[in-house]
């Protein structure tokens, strides 16, 4: 038997209009029992629910494959997943699932596409008609990630394009070295603020490179994230996110090229180098949770091009959308050696340093070799005893 087969061989039809959840998930336990393969969707369009990837088992999308996401949530079964720092005991699937699936590989110039303006549409609509947002979260209604990975190490995503995502499109949690290269994460131009649509979400995973992506969302092109709540260090299933390297990547669009959060705890040893900042973002984003002891270290951004009228540099500021003590004690949190080197362009405004009082130290701030022309030039913090700049010329 080959190594690679097409989903056409397992029934598979690409009219954009048939199921084929059954007949992929056919072609994937075929390869699996056969010891391994790839399993590979040919150009058209596949209409899909959930699929569940098998160790050994890869997937390839060839140039003009499409494999859709259904917005018959009937064919998400709902099961126990990780989102938003926690467990969920039932929650939506995504398109592509993979549990311990060690050297996994999805690549291809095709598109894993959500399908999520009706889902979006519908999550606005019973947003904006409850009494207070918070009445009704982002997990209120079934949506589908495009692809969760978890618990996998040695897992490389090359090429493949992310559209549509009705949540999160790339969730790596509990990975380690894992490659995301040459992808795009894409929302439309004309859909507004497309509800929790992040790039990559790397959550408690280690070891991650991020390089030559292409950005065009309308939440978090990255985040790094993890666990929340006052005895989040203690949460066993969620260890820090540690070496992450994002390099040569294109951010056109979105909230924040990197964030920290907005579930963080530990968040240590992250590189971003060589990209270039097109849309009103904020470049560096660390969400201080009072509720959450957190403890962001070691973090490198040089070499960075901005080119937009819009845009903010940096933000270490309190994030509290979400705030639940629960009666413990006001948490303490360190945001330690963050630097900022090698920036140069034109953008907004260069943002600002606020710790939460009496809850948040920080220390160890360098801003080097900066020179950009901004409409707002003044950084506003609270006294920093350690914040170094050197060679900043802000025009």
């Amino acid at each position: 038997m080959p190594k690679v087969v097409s989903i056409n061989n397992f029934g598979a039809i690409a009219d954009g209009v048939t199921l084929n959840t059954r007949a992929i998930q056919s072609a994937i336990e075929d390869r699996a029992r056969r010891g391994g393969g790839t399993v590979m969707v040919p150009a058209g369009v596949f209409l899909s629910g959930a699929l569940f990837l098998k160790p050994g088992v890869h997937l390839h999308l060839a140039q003009g494959a499409v494999l859709r996401c259904t917005t018959d949530m009937a064919q998400f079964p709902p099961r126990r997943t990780r989102i938003e720092g926690h467990f969920e005991e039932r929650f939506t699937p995504a398109l592509i699932n993979a549990h311990a699936c060690h050297g996994l590989k999805i690549t291809g110039a095709g598109t894993l596409d959500g399908a999520g303006r009706s889902i979006w549409d519908r999550f606005w609509a019973l947003r904006n008609a409850a009494a207070h947002p918070n009445e009704f979260p982002n997990i209120g209604l079934p949506r589908a990630r495009l692809a969760l990975i978890e618990n996998s190490r040695d897992v490389t995503i090359d090429g493949v394009t992310f559209k549509d995502s009705q949540f999160w499109n790339l969730h790596l949690y509990n990975c380690q070295n894992v490659l995301v290269c040459n992808a795009r994460f894409e929302v439309p131009d004309d859909y507004k603020q497309a509800p929790s649509t992040d790039g990559i979400d790397v959550d408690s995973s280690r070891d991650v490179t991020i390089e030559d992506c292409y950005f065009s969302v309308t939440d978090d092109c990255i985040a790094a994230k993890g666990s929340k709540g006052p005895r989040a260090l203690e949460d066993a299933s969620s260890p820090p996110v540690e070496n992450l390297r994002i390099t040569r990547c294109h951010f056109r669009r979105g909230h924040h090229a990197l964030a920290c959060g907005s579930e963080a705890t530990v968040v240590r040893n992250v590189t971003m180098t060589g990209c270039k900042v097109t849309g009103d973002i904020v470049l560096l984003r660390l969400k201080l949770r009072p509720d959450t002891p957190q403890r962001y270290e070691n973090v490198l951004v040089s070499d960075i091009a901005l080119d937009n009228a819009g845009g903010t540099i940096l933000s270490i500021e309190p994030w509290s959308q979400y705030n639940r003590l629960d009666g413990a004690a006001p948490t303490q949190s360190t945001v330690r050696d963050i630097r900022l080197v090698g920036i140069h362009g034109r953008f907004g405004s260069f943002g600002a340093i606020r710790p939460n009082p009496g809850q948040t130290t920080i220390e160890h701030i360098l801003l080097k070799d900066i020179h950009v022309k901004l409409a707002h030039r003044a950084l506003a913090h609270d006294p920093i005893p350690t914040i170094r700049l050197e060679n900043v010329t802000l025009d």
